[in-house]
């Protein structure tokens, strides 16, 4: 009876651990995508935000905001493209890792324009344009580089599937059809051969009705009738009158 209470409690343990496992699972999935829906919303709302300062605002700080909204679109177009070409094509990792190499200098950048948006010197923010356009460039092309070859490869093999697939459906469709075609023709009729002197004309075989009339036996004579037997029975026949 101990045993028995023992296997009990072992499994409601069990269950109960395992009902906690999932729970903290659960909670965490949540709580990890109520945190990429927060980033998200943030993001969409500082990019909308940056879109409407580099309208609204003339002179260097709309230009800042015009860098930043550059810099992030194409740094998260990149991201984007990067991770899921990735799932697909391994060979991808090392262009990640590059690319993550070039996200810290993008971060860097992006925090550097965050902060000289409320830069109250128009002169001096002014005179650091130039270069912070020179390095906004620099970094987005380089992103840029990495996104469309990435594209270009996915493309590149879709186009060789593509024309693996094509192949391979004109066979089948030629082995689908093959009624169309005379596999088993008839044989050509053989040439006629050539005439010797000695078969210059062409004989058949005797048969019982080609012999001449004269060697056919002639026919019997009808021989006349005899006289047939009389029998005691019958009438003697009436000699005709003479008169």
């Amino acid at each position: 009876m101990e045993a028995v209470i023992a296997v009990f409690a072992l499994l409601f343990l069990l269950f109960v651990v395992a009902g906690g496992y999932a729970a903290v699972k659960a909670v965490g999935a949540a709580k990890r995508g109520v945190d990429r829906t927060v980033a998200q919303a943030r993001r969409s709302v500082e990019d909308h935000t940056l879109r409407a300062k580099s309208l609204a605002q003339p002179g260097p700080q709309g230009q800042v905001a015009q860098l930043r909204l550059v810099l992030r679109t194409s740094m998260r177009a990149t991201q984007d493209a990067l991770h899921a070409g990735v799932t697909e094509d391994e060979s991808l990792k090392e262009s990640l890792g590059l690319f993550e190499r070039l996200s810290a200098h993008g971060r860097e950048l992006d925090g550097e324009l965050k902060r000289l948006e409320a830069e109250p010197d128009r002169r001096t923010l002014a005179e650091r344009l130039p270069a912070l356009r020179e390095r906004t460039e620099r970094i987005t092309k380089s992103a840029d580089s990495l996104r469309w070859a990435a594209r270009d490869r996915a493309g590149r093999f879709a186009e060789d599937d593509l024309d693996a697939l094509s192949a391979q459906i004109d066979v089948e469709a030629g082995a689908l059809r093959h009624w169309t075609k005379s596999e088993h023709a008839p044989p050509p009729w053989p040439d006629a051969p050539a005439a010797d002197a000695t078969t210059a004309h062409q004989t058949w075989p005797e048969t019982p009705r080609s012999r001449p009339a004269a060697e056919e036996p002639a026919p019997s004579a009808i021989t006349p009738p005899g006289r047939r037997p009389g029998y005691p029975w019958q009438k003697k026949p009436r000699p005709e009158s003479t008169t």
